[in-house]
């Protein structure tokens, strides 16, 4: 009886607590908000419309010579002649350094002394063997060593044409990394030399514009530095192969000037032409979402917020071109995104 008793105050107690967890759990569930599935969220939107894109953009790029090497011996020795300061000009084919080559100049006169024994060894055979007192192997072995000779001397010579240094092509030292006195080794970096006759300005076109460049054409370029001038340049390469975010190079080749003088490094623009404007698909900077590798807009169908993805190509200080995903007309969220989530009902403002 005291055992039934017990177990009947245990199931009692159990009741209770449970009551009041049940209870506790729906007076917490009345405090958290619940939302209304038919409020509207009000945002802002705009049209996705018809716009011309390249009004306001400028491809920029900037300068690099038209070439730029490292001069490097073909021999090595002493330096004893250095004809180049830093920013000096040089002209093809002008003696830059010149390397001490007296040792090689005596081993050539030794072997022009040998060559000489040699051949009037051959003059001498010629005439025995005629009188049969000496056989006609020792003609053969003569003429030999005279070719080897005369090759070991043309050898010596290349070697010393290596010991003058000149400049492959006209341009600027740029950097001049000996001094008169320094043993140099083989291929020891001596000077750099820079040609800037002509320069390159690469820009980086987006997928939509790169087919309007073709090779030869005229392309008028500006700069930072002198904004009142226009210089006028040719496409002398159009990139085969874009970067992640579809942008192709172009690189435009333009002549140097005395009047307005560029340098390596600096900055430019391709100028605004007609040849470059066209209307694209576009929508309001603000209402692109995620990243730019995977942006996303809200799109307002029937009342509701629909998340879509869409792919971007050029871009200006207010709208975003888009090149898939949107059709014109379509109603996108610009403000008020953060609120949303896919299939909100919406009220648009």
């Amino acid at each position: 009886m005291k055992r039934l008793l017990i177990f009947v105050a245990i199931i009692a107690v159990l009741g209770l607590t449970a009551a009041k967890l049940l209870n506790n759990k729906e007076a917490t569930e009345a405090k958290v908000y619940q939302p209304d599935p038919n409020l509207k969220v009000g945002v802002r939107t705009a049209v996705a419309e018809m716009r011309n894109m390249s009004q306001d953009t400028k491809f920029l790029g900037s300068f690099s010579p038209n070439r730029q090497i490292e001069i490097r011996p073909l021999a090595g020795g002493e330096i004893v002649k250095l004809n180049i300061q830093e920013g000096q000009h040089v002209s093809a084919g002008q003696l830059l350094a010149k390397l001490d080559d007296d040792q090689l100049r005596f081993q050539v006169e030794a072997l022009q002394v040998t060559l000489e024994g040699y051949q009037n060894d051959l003059k001498r055979y010629e005439v025995l063997v005629k009188g049969d007192a000496v056989p006609a192997v020792n003609i053969e072995r003569t003429q030999l060593s005279i070719r080897g000779t005369q090759a070991q001397i043309k050898q010596l010579n290349k070697q010393i044409a290596n010991t003058s240094i000149t400049a492959p092509f006209s341009g600027i030292i740029t950097s001049k990394l000996v001094e008169k006195g320094s043993v140099v080794s083989i291929g020891t970096p001596m000077a750099e030399i820079t040609d800037i006759a002509s320069l390159k300005l690469v820009v980086n076109v987006p997928e939509k514009a790169v087919n309007q460049f073709r090779l030869g054409q005229t392309i008028t370029v500006q700069t930072e530095v002198y904004p009142d001038a226009k210089f006028q340049g040719k496409v002398s390469m159009v990139g085969a192969q874009g970067d992640e975010a579809h942008n192709y190079p172009v690189e435009i080749t333009v002549q140097n000037t005395t009047n307005n003088p560029l340098k390596a490094g600096m900055y430019g623009s391709i100028a605004n032409s007609n040849e470059l404007k066209g209307e694209s698909l576009a929508i309001p900077r603000q209402a692109i979402m995620g990243s730019a590798k995977e942006p996303q807009v809200y799109v307002v169908e029937n009342g509701k917020a629909v998340l879509k993805s869409v792919m971007i190509g050029v871009a200006t200080n207010e709208f975003y071109e888009i090149t898939k995903g949107l059709k014109a007309g379509d109603q996108v969220v610009t403000s008020g995104q953060i609120n949303l989530q896919n299939g909100t009902l919406v009220s648009a403002q």
